[in-house]
């Protein structure tokens, strides 16, 4: 299957409107009655997906001045194709001068035998904002994960902000201390534009400022409410 989502928000001189929505089954977007200045549409994922063989990808873009907040409502699992084929979704975002954007999907679970690849790219105005967070869940319970590789770029003008590749799949990487310790889920918060927050650290989880501006916080835990809990209790959340 192969699918293509669009959603543009824009500002109209006093809250943030959707100029473009289109839903591409299995990506389907609702947006959300607010009462705030920020557009809020929630993602949900109409068909099983993503499927071995899919090419999934959602586009957004968000114009001067809008803010825009798009959250997932489920889990979404990454199940293997018939015949071993690869999946692909890929995330394409532009965020213009001003612009704000939370992109915040719900935990991604890697079953057994799938095989696939997740990307995040975006693109932001120099003063622009945005914050996206990462929950990579391997394997349902007593099950062993497939194989995911995850790239996330993001370029604040012409200035790279992050760029960063994980391949997860091979079961001795996983489980060294110096990849994943075993641990069966991981999560990435990445904010960019908001107020500066020192470097900090705890049992399992960093939170690094990154160069050219922003914050990146990480957590490995057993389960995904545990890895939450330094995300939402530190700043960067």
């Amino acid at each position: 299957m192969k699918a293509h989502a669009r959603l543009t928000a824009c500002f109209d001189g006093s809250r943030t409107v959707l100029r473009e929505l289109r839903s591409m089954a299995p990506l389907t977007l609702f947006p959300r009655r607010r009462s705030g200045s920020t557009a809020v549409v929630h993602l949900v994922n109409s068909a099983t997906s993503p499927l071995g063989g899919d090419d999934l990808t959602l586009s957004i873009h968000v114009g001067p001045g809008a803010a825009l907040r798009v959250s997932g409502v489920a889990a979404t699992l990454a199940l293997p194709g018939l015949h071993g084929e690869s999946s692909l979704s890929t995330v394409e975002v532009v965020v213009e001068p001003g612009g704000s954007l939370e992109y915040l999907p719900e935990p991604m679970v890697i079953t057994a035998r799938a095989r696939h690849n997740a990307v995040f790219r975006a693109s932001l105005a120099s003063d622009a904002y945005l914050h996206t967070r990462e929950v990579l869940v391997l394997g349902r319970a007593g099950e062993s994960p497939g194989s995911l590789t995850t790239s996330l770029s993001v370029m604040r003008g012409s200035i790279p902000v992050l760029r960063q590749t994980l391949a997860i799949g091979d079961s001795t990487l996983d489980g060294s201390l110096a990849v994943l310790a075993s641990r069966r889920v991981l999560a990435t918060d990445l904010e960019v534009g908001g107020p500066e927050h020192p470097a900090a650290s705890g049992e399992w989880w960093s939170r690094s400022p990154l160069a050219a501006g922003g914050t990146l916080t990480t957590s490995l835990a057993p389960d995904a409410v545990t890895a939450l809990a330094p995300l939402h209790a530190h700043p960067s959340s």
